[in-house]
């Protein structure tokens, strides 16, 4: 089995921290946010082994250009296989009720 490396883009790394200050700060639960972009964390790293078996992305501006997608509890990964270099990309990290 092939293993990838994983790798966010700057905007991902952005919603982690977003993700992270809305929780704690707007919803007042630090251990949630914590455990929530743990959660997300461990998913994203489990990509490295089979970033084929999910969803292709079939709405929203990512959909029908190669972008994959992959669901944690509430929220979205979407990324991209360079299937050349073994690299999954994540693109952006976001609410599942976005429009993205």
């Amino acid at each position: 089995m092939d293993e990838y490396q994983v790798l966010l883009y700057p905007q991902a790394l952005r919603d982690l921290d977003d993700i992270y200050s809305y929780i704690a700060y707007v919803k007042f639960s630090l251990e949630n946010a914590r455990n929530q972009t743990n959660r997300i964390r461990i998913a994203i790293s489990k990509l490295q082994f089979m970033p084929y078996a999910h969803q292709d992305r079939i709405e929203g501006i990512y959909a029908g250009k190669g972008y994959k997608q992959l669901l944690i509890d509430n929220y979205i990964a979407i990324y991209k296989i360079d299937e050349e270099n073994k690299i999954v990309y994540i693109v952006t990290i976001q609410y599942q009720r976005r429009n993205i």
